[in-house]
């Protein structure tokens, strides 16, 4: 655990009143626990970060001794934890986690007190664990947004995980924009080596692509024509034939060790020219986005929100509705720019206008920057997104794409 967090957990036990973070995760995939122990295979675990001293990793398993050692994390064993002996003498499994989890706080040097409850263990057996552990003098409270801000900023393990990832995502779209390109319309309909090109074969080379980078994808991704991409969470269906001068949507967001997240969008013919204007307005947006990007400085302030407010503006000047000027629009600009990724898909820093510290952009930071315009009348739907490391440097683009719709200028 890299200084900075350290720190951040630190700063949050205070503000909360808290001697420690506790983070009970059933696998090691849990977004809280992954920042702790590193991309190794553990079931059921959790960490103890004391304010102040190291976080101790406690395993339940003899079996995951070497994958919890390559944590590099101080241990808290199976044996010192006595795991066998409560599981098989106490009544219940809820019973017995809280027996280990009151002698790993002991381990730790830990009375009875005030402590902040993080991960994504077994909902029922952990939180009938903290209400045994109320009754023995301890109180446990949300510290899930303190383990969300300890992971905001990426150490460089992490950020090389990122570009991984970042990596794997781009080829697969270059694999997209090489199978659009090497299509032929032919009655309205685009046909690729003698079959009518749809969504589904789209998808499977999508995947074959990411496999091939060991990358998996547990929330799917978006491929959508036309009037699908005009609605911005709508997948596509892969049934659907393409065809030509119509938009396509490509959303894919993989995840290895962390997540990766880039759009592009694609029309293989001529655009009409909504689509055409809309496309130049959010070049537009991603070159005054940068601008400011760049020009925060490593370690000057900059809200998210401001992001937002600059996108928005330029929008409604080229005549789009966006949510400051049309709160709940479905047509135009409908959503914030971008968001936090990394261990979740979706986390911090935050665009929301209410956040607060979540929504401060820091040096280390890694986000999406994703302005988009859809027009369900018309329909069409067009999303160009990048993953951008905040670096002490500057601005990082980790899918470092061409944005042609035309996917024969790739």
């Amino acid at each position: 655990m890299i200084a900075a967090a350290r720190a951040a957990v630190d700063i949050g036990l205070e503000e909360l009143g808290c001697q420690a973070l506790l983070v009970v995760g059933s696998s090691a995939r849990d977004p809280d626990l992954a920042s702790f122990v590193g991309p190794v295979h553990l079931t059921q675990a959790f960490v103890v970060a004391p304010k102040g001293q190291p976080p101790r990793l406690a395993y339940l398993t003899p079996m995951e001794r070497d994958e919890a050692a390559a944590t590099g994390l101080v241990l808290l064993t199976p044996e010192v934890l006595e795991v066998t002996r409560w599981w098989r003498e106490l009544p219940t499994g809820e019973a017995a986690l809280a027996k280990v989890l009151s002698l790993a706080f002991e381990e730790c040097g830990l009375e009875p007190c005030r402590i902040a409850l993080a991960g994504q263990g077994e909902v029922g057996e952990v939180h009938a664990a903290a209400r045994a552990l109320e009754r023995q003098g301890w109180t446990l409270v949300s510290g899930a947004a303190l383990a969300r801000q300890a992971r905001k900023r990426k150490n460089d393990r992490q950020l090389r995980a990122a570009r991984r990832v970042a990596a794997g995502t781009a080829t697969a779209m270059r694999r997209v924009a090489e199978l659009l390109a090497a299509s032929e319309a032919r009655e309205g309909e685009l046909w690729l080596q003698g079959e009518r090109l749809k969504v589904g074969r789209l998808r499977m080379e999508v995947a074959r692509t990411l496999a091939a980078f060991d990358l998996e994808q547990p929330v799917g991704n978006i491929i959508a024509p036309a009037e699908e991409g005009a609605v911005p969470h709508n997948s596509g269906t892969d049934g659907r034939i393409l065809r030509p001068d119509e938009s396509l949507v490509v959303d894919l967001y993989p995840r290895g060790w962390l997540y990766a997240d880039c759009t592009r969008t694609f029309c293989v013919g001529r655009p009409p020219e909504p689509l055409a204007a809309a496309h130049g307005s959010l070049l537009r947006v991603l070159e005054r986005i940068d601008a400011k990007l760049r020009g925060r400085g490593d370690g000057k302030a900059l809200r998210a929100f401001s992001l937002q407010d600059a996108a928005c503006s330029l929008l409604k000047a080229d005549g789009y509705a966006t949510p400051l000027t049309d709160p709940g629009t479905e047509s135009g600009y409908v959503h914030n720019l971008g968001h936090g990724v990394g261990f979740e898909l979706h986390e911090y820093p935050s665009f929301r206008r209410e956040a607060g510290a979540e929504g401060l952009l820091e040096t280390g930071d890694l986000i999406t920057i994703e302005p988009g315009l859809y027009d369900p009348e018309a329909g069409f739907g067009i999303r160009l997104e990048d993953e951008i490391f905040l670096g002490p440097e500057g601005p990082e683009k980790l899918t470092d794409l061409p944005y042609d719709l035309d996917p024969r200028a790739w």
